[in-house]
């Protein structure tokens, strides 16, 4: 297994940011491509979410904090991930989606965060009318926030995985 980026790998906080993002979405992947479709799609905790559910949900993560809520551009169901959209609802998972699919979702989300990184100070604020309707955070609280859902989202991906039989460890 890969380990985190390396201190001084990266010449900016936003490259920082960037980097740990992109160690979060591939380990990720790998620990999800760890495992055999039918574990991918079976709840192990009693909270009831999937692997498969877990890593299409950090994927709408990204996109609703950079694209939606920091660039405040409109985005098609910012909550989709969520059974009926409702942001307090559980994760799910369109039947017929594969872990491809979510794959995907998140190699399409990847290149917008990294632009919004290269493009923007940290201490930028957020568009109003997107996410935000007033006070917006600046695009540090939002990276911070972001890497915070991965970081605790990956330790719940470690502790499935290895329930199901897979790899531990990064």
């Amino acid at each position: 297994m890969r380990h985190e980026p390396e201190p001084g790998t990266a010449s900016s906080e936003a490259g920082y940011a960037a980097a740990y993002l992109r160690f979060y979405r591939e380990t990720f992947v790998e620990k999800c491509r760890s495992l055999p479709e039918s574990e991918l799609r079976r709840p192990h905790l009693p909270s009831g979410w999937t692997p498969l559910e877990l890593l299409r949900h950090v994927a709408y993560v990204e996109r609703r904090w950079l694209v939606w809520g920091f660039l405040g551009e409109q985005v098609p169901d910012p909550w989709g991930d969520h059974v009926d959209g409702d942001p307090e609802g559980r994760w799910f998972v369109p039947a017929g989606t594969s872990l491809d699919d979510v794959v995907a979702l998140l190699q399409e989300v990847a290149p917008r965060t990294e632009q919004v990184l290269a493009e923007h100070a940290p201490e930028e604020l957020a568009a109003v009318g997107g996410r935000f309707a007033s006070d917006p955070p600046d695009l540090r609280w939002i990276c911070l926030h972001v890497q915070q859902e991965y970081a605790r989202h990956a330790g719940h991906l470690d502790v499935v995985v290895e329930l199901a039989g897979g790899p531990t460890g990064e």
